[in-house]
């Protein structure tokens, strides 16, 4: 590799993980507001419990409108290029985050609040829902065949450092007096978020569209066969990839849902401070942004799937210690068990993931194939098991947490399985993996 194509790789590894970063510091940041500020501003009128169930279904909402915005950028990705999307998919989740730094209460406009709070969430939601399929597949496209896993992970490394970004800012906040921390203090990270997309604009638009892309209209305008809507040519050609996608997936998302959003709470209540958990949370999540990549980069030597299973058997292994680890008031087991659940164990099925979803799907549809499986798991393991979580631990009283490690098992069985269903590359991921023979409208 020359020094000129070496600096533009570089270029495009950068861009993608710094776009996922600033596109899930915005969503993640989120979850955080959802665990420890929406339920008594947003849901006043209601029970604390309540509230906190409340807010935590705001948060899947978010997630449920993941994978409509897989389907929409994903099929104008197919059509008009990566990189398009992906600087439309910025703009919108920066503007949502701003604006729901500005969202006025329930005690200032009734129940317009909540309303207009759910509105932003879902914009938020078709934001990173067609982010991620983008960002993996510019960096996987412009890649060596021998390092796609390692290049389509800076997509991936972009989710804890987004994280982690917003726990700095979160935690810097909240350590304002609770009044003032409560009346304008939690929204000075969703203003910063203006700030972040400026600087993501700048380094996003001087990355050029993938080689892949450009070579596949090539080749579909100067053939003859009818053209095909982007997601009728994936349920046609791929629906087994979709489905194994999908569901081989959905463990990775579970778990650092949890260990992102239902965790905080859950640690508080056991008696350790606010500020502690997030600093704790904290410095996991920067471990966790180096393990991803190493991970993908060994399944670029042993296999995908060698990697994600024995990540997936970890966690179904030590779920329940974990829990239980989280809510023994002890600092220096909230960090073992943070370190163990996401750098480590979650970051084996993470890490390859960009890569294993992508290669599924080939350059005619692969924007929307992956948009849509990555989308759907994301939703189903990220959006909905925390609300599904908290409403266990509720019915067990409040701290009985082994209703919520039966259902992590059971997720976990179900990647297991479908990680063990044999399942080919699509044709055209290596070198050639620009002769695509039919676009895309």
């Amino acid at each position: 590799m020359s020094v000129k194509s070496s600096g533009r790789m570089k270029t495009v590894l950068f861009s993608s993980f710094m776009g996922t970063a600033i596109e899930f510091y915005d969503f993640l940041l989120y979850g955080l507001a959802a665990s420890l500020v929406f339920a008594p501003l947003y849901f006043a009128n209601m029970s604390p419990a309540l509230g906190i169930v409340a807010s935590f279904a705001t948060l899947a909402v978010g997630y449920l409108a993941r994978p409509l915005g897989g389907l929409i950028f994903g099929h104008f990705g197919d059509r008009l290029g990566r990189k398009r999307m992906l600087v439309l998919t910025m703009l919108m989740m920066g503007g949502a985050s701003f604006c729901i730094g500005l969202l006025p209460t329930q005690a200032m406009i009734g129940q317009w609040a909540p309303l207009l709070l759910i509105l932003l969430r879902i914009i938020q939601g078709i934001a990173v829902g067609g982010e991620w399929g983008g960002a993996a597949l510019m960096a996987m496209e412009h890649s060596t065949p021998e390092r796609r896993g390692f290049s389509a992970s800076f997509a991936n490394m972009g989710g804890p450092a987004g994280a982690a970004l917003a726990t700095v800012a979160f935690t810097l906040s909240s350590l304002l007096p609770e009044e003032p921390f409560l009346s304008w203090g939690w929204r000075l990270p969703f203003l910063f978020s203006a700030v972040l997309v400026g600087v993501g604009l700048f380094v996003r638009l001087k990355v050029a569209e993938s080689p892949v892309f450009l070579e596949s209209q090539r080749q579909a305008a100067s053939s003859q066969l009818r053209r095909v809507h982007p997601l009728l040519q994936v349920l046609r050609k791929y629906p087994r990839a979709v489905v194994v996608a999908c569901l081989g997936t959905i463990m990775a998302f579970a778990v650092q849902s949890l260990l992102a959003t239902f965790a905080m709470p859950y640690a508080v209540a056991a008696g350790l401070s606010r500020s502690d958990v997030l600093w704790i949370s904290l410095a996991t999540q920067v471990i966790h942004v180096f393990t991803i990549p190493m991970f993908a980069a060994l399944s670029d030597r042993i296999g995908r799937r060698k990697v994600m299973i024995t990540g997936v058997v970890g966690m179904i292994v030590l779920i329940h210690p974990l829990w239980l680890m989280i809510g023994a008031d002890n600092l220096v087991l909230l960090f073992l068990a943070f370190l163990i659940g996401n750098p480590l164990l979650q970051a084996m099925v993470y890490g390859p993931t960009a890569a294993f979803i992508s290669e599924m799907f080939g350059a005619e549809s692969r924007y929307t194939g992956a948009s849509l499986a990555y989308q759907v798991s994301a939703t189903l393991g990220g959006g909905l098991v925390p609300l599904a979580a908290t409403a266990l631990l509720a019915a067990r009283g409040g701290n009985d947490p082994i209703y919520v490690s039966a259902l992590i098992v059971a997720i976990g069985i179900i990647s297991l399985i479908a990680l063990l269903v044999p399942q080919r590359p699509a044709k055209g991921v290596a070198a050639e993996d620009a002769g695509a023979a039919v676009s895309v409208i």
